[in-house]
């Protein structure tokens, strides 16, 4: 998922915090606030909700992290957190649909505006795409995590998840390619999974 340097850093807050120590907890959740709250917000597409279900999460952690067995595995228990509790907000308020408008960053310097552009292109397709397709492709690329992580994360089979990732994948470059632009590196012409798979 993340770079090993990352991943070690995690692990020793985790331990630390496991045994205790409030400022390794306090340094767990600015590291992995705003990665959790964009996983609830793409799953809910509401701000708030996005914010509400990131706090109960958190209080879940708090109540679970002394039984988390392995310490390399914080981010994808995190994360399934999230993604329980935002399948129970969207069943409890009827969404099936895609998420909102995300919220704007500030804007960029002349000399980003091509990526931004493209960056730009990119979110907005995602936010295009079903849900389903959404998450497993923010999981998958933009956070990093290999198919057994999404699969505990998601609670589906790893079979599930490739082939999800191949519909996302599919469904993506459609839309892509509508916009008449090269194949971003998100989606591979080939279609063949990453090496990690």
């Amino acid at each position: 998922m993340q770079n090993s340097a990352q991943q070690v850093i995690d692990q020793i807050l985790v331990m630390d915090a496991q045994s205790g120590r409030r400022e390794a907890f306090e340094m767990l959740v600015s590291r992995w606030q705003k990665r959790l709250w964009w996983h609830a917000f793409n799953l809910t597409g509401c701000t708030e909700a996005a914010w509400d279900i990131t706090q109960e999460s958190w209080l879940d952690i708090v109540r679970g992290l002394a039984r988390l067995k392995d310490p390399a595995k914080f981010g994808s228990w995190a994360y399934r957190i999230i993604s329980n509790k935002a399948y129970d907000w969207r069943c409890r308020n009827g969404r099936e649909s895609s998420p909102g408008i995300v919220p704007e960053d500030q804007p960029t310097p002349a000399a980003e505006q091509g990526k931004h552009e493209t960056a730009s292109d990119v979110h907005d397709i995602l936010r295009r795409l079903p849900t389903r397709s959404q998450v497993v492709l923010n999981l998958y690329y933009l956070e990093g995590f290999d198919v057994a992580e999404i699969a505990g994360i998601l609670g589906a089979p790893e079979g599930t998840v490739k082939s999800r990732l191949h519909t996302a994948r599919a469904e993506f470059r459609k839309h892509w390619e509508s916009l008449g632009a090269v194949s971003p590196a998100l989606v591979p012409a080939s279609g063949k999974e990453k090496q990690h798979e």
